[in-house]
């Protein structure tokens, strides 16, 4: 059955919180929607459409894709694409839509990594994918240790002199890594934007010393796996259920990851999230977004229902000192 004619909620923007991204004019939202999963060619057209849908009526503007989202690889840009045409055209300057390139996407040499033959390429596929004239952010995907930085970045940089991208970014470099595509950017004349890192409760790398290379150069970050692929939520409260990603691929967790001693660190922060009123994933995302350190939160989803339970984490994002405490307390070995 066709799902009816898309007209915006014209309350979309009252409760959604909009942060601004580093030292920029640009404005995230606290909460930004990734496709990485159940947007692919593989997945419901119908439930990808309705998740997309609910995300802009509770105000997320800022779409995360990559070229080799899917499965297959750039289904998920096809699928977005087809939305843009069909319900968001009208709407396309309120979005904030980006994409990625770096991980493998084609057959042969220049099919990943950070040539400047690469990212030219994907970004050309991605933007007719989308059926787009440009997106709002690129970003080189991962480190590439056999290009030179400076090809990297000078792609980067060219992107944006081109009009294809009006802000570029990296996603999991480290703190030196960063601190030089920084520099190299500005030299060039353009400023890197954002940093894309895996940071949740149960992945805190970036606490020693991204953190603070992005804080002095001004550069914003919204964090991918907010929510550890599942782990802090609800769902391994007892361990593996027998629906999980774990029992049926492996694709996603690992079964090695779900030790006892996890799923008693997931029991006493779902004891903590309960005294705050909030789900574990709600309390995850504001503990993410704490402090002011990371722009938004990039969550996935697989139905609506995890949209508006997860947009409804910034109801409380304030944390007592205790109730810090005690999470550091659980967390003191992650």
């Amino acid at each position: 059955m066709p799902i009816n004619p898309y007209i915006a909620n014209d309350q979309r923007y009252d409760n959604m919180m909009y942060n601004r991204t580093g030292k920029s004019g640009l404005k995230l939202p606290a909460i930004s929607l990734g496709l990485w999963h159940n947007f692919g060619g593989v997945d419901s057209y119908e439930n990808g459409r309705a998740m997309l849908r609910k995300a802009f009526d509770l105000g997320i503007t800022h779409f995360d894709l990559a070229n080799n989202y899917g499965p297959p690889p750039g289904s998920s840009e096809e699928m977005f694409g087809r939305i843009l045409q069909t319900d968001f055209k009208p709407y396309r300057d309120e979005m904030i839509i980006s994409s990625k390139a770096g991980y493998k996407m084609w057959d042969g040499p220049y099919g990943e990594w950070g040539s400047k033959k690469n990212l030219t390429a994907s970004l050309d596929q991605s933007l007719k994918r989308m059926n787009l004239d440009y997106v709002d952010i690129f970003y080189s995907h991962r480190f590439d240790p056999d290009t030179p930085l400076e090809e990297t970045m000078g792609a980067l940089d060219q992107m944006v002199k081109q009009g294809k991208a009006l802000y570029v970014g990296v996603s999991s470099y480290d703190a030196e890594q960063t601190k030089r595509a920084v520099e190299i950017l500005h030299d060039l004349g353009t400023p890197m934007l954002i940093h894309q890192p895996n940071y949740s409760m149960f992945n805190r790398w970036i606490e020693n010393g991204l953190q603070d290379v992005l804080e002095d150069k001004g550069v914003g970050s919204i964090a991918f796996c907010p929510l550890a692929q599942g782990l802090l939520t609800n769902k391994y409260l007892n361990g593996i259920p027998k629906d999980s990603r774990v029992s049926t691929s492996g694709v996603f967790l690992k079964e090695d990851n779900i030790t006892d001693e996890v799923v008693e660190k997931i029991q006493l922060l779902h004891k903590i999230a309960e005294k705050r009123e909030q789900t574990l994933a709600q309390m995850s995302l504001a503990w993410v977004l704490r402090d002011n350190k990371v722009t938004s939160a990039l969550i996935g989803a697989s139905r609506v229902s995890q949209i508006e339970e997860n947009v409804k984490a910034l109801n409380n994002l304030t944390f007592t000192g205790d109730e810090i405490a005690a999470i550091e307390d659980i967390l003191k070995d992650q």
